[in-house]
């Protein structure tokens, strides 16, 4: 197996996927994670034996696909799973927030309500968001990328959160710019995990070092979320000027119908029932009305999920095919709408030249709310059967969809796994310091 530097596969990663938040069905049982584990190694050993050549092309696309058929399960797994009606969509509530931008919300109750009147008016309720909750942030003084300000030693800094209290320490070569001693620090606190995220920013040929809490909000009677200090390597630490407040720590302040709260973090749960995520302050567009979405909106946006996780494949097929000429995971997703076009059609789902699918939510409500509802709701889940399918196939064999050379095939009598090739079935690397 070719091997490549791991540098280049963590910025990818980071910098694409690195926002990327976990849902609920991002954990898994110990009986999935053997099932994934089992389905790896049978394809392991279904597999000849091949030579890959790692290019950055291909790096970028088994993580493309990893995510891409990770979050296409995702969708799956929140209408049910495999096997479940898309239709049992109609029996889940669904929250819905008339001011996206500023206040999204996911509906975490009970469904299966029986002792409420279904002809009940929706509860409801508005919510006017006046402030976010923000973290501390200690930025550091603008230094001379190029400049060297340190002298080579050993230094040290103390970190108290909290949590707890922490001792840092760093070496200073008598080569390091100011920039890579910011850089050191950033790694060190990064890689710690300790609740804080430290970036270099560079402008202007000056570097900054800025450590930011990933916590919100202040508690009564804290004065901070965490202070860094340092007795024997004060002079660096006040070069550096990270020991220094710059932004302090703040509350949200919400008025929930007519009456205001504050939070300590921007998310929050309301009665046990609606999880609310403030992303802006609501401002002259007045309170948000947080409530239920209708039946039919509810059905549109699952399908628009499965939509959109559907595309998502056919951009990375399209865009590995462009950089590497091979079609086969593009050829092997769009065949799927191919296929399914009548089904796809009849719901509202139409095919473009370039493969895309487009929802026409007119015809999906006509078509899940008329006399062929069944039928309906029978060929969106052929479709969702579909795309579960190829997640589950791609994400256990990536390295299927890559340009390869044989070099055997096995014995199909007598297969066997081959132990030191299932990172390459999972979609990661070997690094070559390893």
């Amino acid at each position: 197996m070719a091997v490549i530097s791991s540098t280049n596969v963590y910025n990818y990663l980071l910098s694409v996927y690195g926002s990327s938040t976990s849902g609920r069905y991002d954990s898994h049982k110990k009986s999935e994670l053997k099932d994934v584990y089992n389905r790896m190694v049978r394809a392991n050993k279904e597999s000849p034996l091949y030579k890959i050549d790692f290019t950055p092309h291909t790096t970028e696309f088994a993580i493309d696909l990893k995510e891409s058929a990770r979050k296409m399960s995702n969708v799956v797994a929140s209408l049910g799973g495999s096997g479940t009606g898309i239709e049992s969509v109609f029996h889940k509530r669904s929250a819905a927030s008339s001011d996206e931008n500023a206040v999204s919300v996911e509906y975490v109750g009970k469904d299966d309500k029986e002792d409420e009147d279904e002809s009940e008016e929706d509860p409801g309720f508005t919510i006017d968001v006046k402030a976010l909750a923000k973290p501390q942030v200690n930025r550091g003084h603008a230094l001379y990328a190029e400049g060297h300000s340190f002298e080579s030693g050993t230094y040290s800094f103390d970190l108290d959160t909290n949590s707890g209290s922490y001792e840092f320490q760093f070496n200073v070569n008598e080569d390091d710019t100011d920039k890579s001693v910011q850089c050191k620090l950033m790694r060190l606190i990064n890689t710690s995990n300790v609740g804080l995220r430290a970036d270099v920013t560079e402008q202007d040929g000056l570097s900054t070092l800025c450590v930011t809490s990933k916590q919100t909000g202040l508690a009564e009677n804290e004065p901070y979320l965490f202070n860094i200090s340092s007795g024997t390597s004060w002079n660096e630490l006040n070069l550096l000027g990270i020991g220094e407040i710059t932004s302090p720590a703040e509350n949200s302040t919400f008025i929930l119908n007519g009456k205001e709260h504050h939070s300590l973090s921007n998310s929050f749960t309301i009665n046990h029932e609606f999880e609310l995520t403030l992303k802006d302050t609501t401002g002259e567009n007045g309170p948000a009305k947080i409530g239920f979405k209708a039946n039919t909106d509810a059905i549109a946006d699952s399908v628009a999920e499965l939509m959109t996780s559907y595309n998502g494949f056919v951009a990375v097929g399209k865009k590995y095919s462009e950089n590497d000429g091979n079609r086969s995971l593009l050829n092997e997703v769009t065949a799927i709408g191919r296929q399914l076009s009548g089904e796809l059609q009849s719901v509202g789902l139409t095919s473009d030249e370039e493969g895309i699918l487009h929802l026409d939510r007119e015809v999906l409500a006509d078509a899940v709310t008329g006399e062929s509802s069944e039928e309906a709701f029978h060929n969106l889940n052929i479709f969702k059967d579909a795309l579960y399918n190829e997640a589950r196939k791609t994400s256990a064999n990536p390295m299927h969809y890559v340009n390869k050379v044989t070099v055997a095939y096995k014995n199909p009598g007598r297969t066997f796994a081959a132990p030191y090739a299932s990172s390459a079935y999972s979609g990661m690397l070997v690094d070559r310091f390893l």
